[in-house]
């Protein structure tokens, strides 16, 4: 199943999208849906209700226009830093690598979590805004993230995959020279307009996230083309890595990770420039594309 936020007629919807991909049909998910999308039925699912009811006729996927599908998330996204093996290396050689403390740091030993604030997200077709004046080194990162269903704390990575409700898309966009100014991840990675996601979310009985393909273009130039079987910290073990120290709640996102062929990883550095499109395609659930434009 595929559930999208959506903006049609001047309103924000929850609804399902066809098996065809031609049509949604919308969901009576609550005042709270014009507000939060489909966190709204995720939360209302995890205390218990079923898939809420069809609230009206299908219309065309082509007569709205998508958003987020978490528009507004409740709390940090969690994201985890160089977690394919190629990333990491292409990573440690570019020199921007702040968490490198002696050489043969490059693979990390334990999962490297950090966070983008959710005044980040965006929607499909939303534009990545380059900062004038603040960096000229915004980059692109393809990643699959994970939208925990039922929360909990101390979860074992032999139960983690039961608390999944699904997956989407997420572009970590992020201003490498912040990132490696700052010593620290948050504020390279949270720009305004810095957290590309959709295009909707994919129930975990649709797909399995252990082993699916991730691609992203810039223009038409293939970047990044890898496979989440690479994971260098699988899902599971990132679910009990986090969920040993903070509870997780359901609507909580875990951006998995980028494959190697980020523009960082270029000699020279090949940044994100205005008139760009990065589209990022996810097998099983579909493409992100968005433009790229100076603020």
């Amino acid at each position: 199943m595929k559930i999208a936020t959506y903006w049609h007629a001047g309103t924000r919807h929850v609804g399902r999208l066809s098996a065809d991909g031609s049509t949604l049909t919308p969901l009576m998910a609550g005042e709270q849906a014009r507000d939060i999308g489909a966190l709204a039925l995720i939360e209302g699912m995890a205390r218990g209700l079923p898939l809420p009811a069809e609230a009206g006729d299908p219309v065309p996927l082509a007569s709205v226009t998508l958003d987020a599908p978490l528009p507004r998330p409740r709390r940090n996204i969690f994201c985890v830093g160089k977690n394919y093996h190629e990333h990491a290396r292409e990573f440690a050689r570019s020199g921007f690598d702040t968490s490198l403390a002696k050489p043969g740091d490059d693979i990390p030993s334990h999962p490297i979590i950090f966070s983008k604030v959710p005044d980040a997200v965006i929607g499909p077709g939303c534009a990545i805004r380059i900062p004038a004046g603040v960096s000229e080194a915004i980059d692109y990162e393809a990643e699959l993230a994970v939208v925990i269903g039922r929360g909990g704390r101390g979860i074992p990575a032999s139960q983690a995959m039961a608390h999944v409700w699904g997956y989407t898309i997420i572009n970590d966009v992020t201003a490498r020279d912040w990132q490696q100014r700052h010593k620290q991840w948050l504020l390279g990675k949270s720009f305004d307009t810095f957290c590309p996601m959709g295009p909707w979310l994919v129930t975990s009985d649709e797909l399995n996230g252990g082993d699916v393909r991730v691609r992203c273009w810039v223009n038409d130039e293939l970047r990044q083309d890898g496979r989440t079987s690479d994971l260098i910290f699988d899902i599971p073990t990132l679910i009990e890595t986090i969920s040993t120290a903070i509870t997780l709640h359901p609507g909580d996102l875990i951006s998995t990770g980028t494959p190697v062929g980020v523009g960082i990883g270029f000699n020279p550095p090949r940044y994100l420039q205005a008139g760009d499109r990065v589209r990022i395609e996810i097998d099983g659930i579909g493409v992100l594309e968005n433009p790229v434009e100076r603020s």
